[in-house]
């Protein structure tokens, strides 16, 4: 279950990217997320994924 919250979803993301994911492709896949959707969540509330740092910013 992902956190309801933008800022909490937001830290849950990135911590998962820093430590158990090469990128966001393999995070969605794993945890059967929909990577528009969730890009588009984040990107509501002012962050973007960024593939070269791997985390969104």
């Amino acid at each position: 279950m992902l956190p309801n919250n933008p800022m909490i979803l937001l830290s849950w993301v990135n911590t998962k990217l820093r430590d158990e994911y090469e990128s966001l492709a393999a995070l969605c896949e794993d945890h059967e997320l929909d990577e528009t959707a969730l890009k588009e969540k984040l990107a509501a509330v002012g962050f973007d994924y960024d593939a070269a740092q791997n985390r969104f910013v």
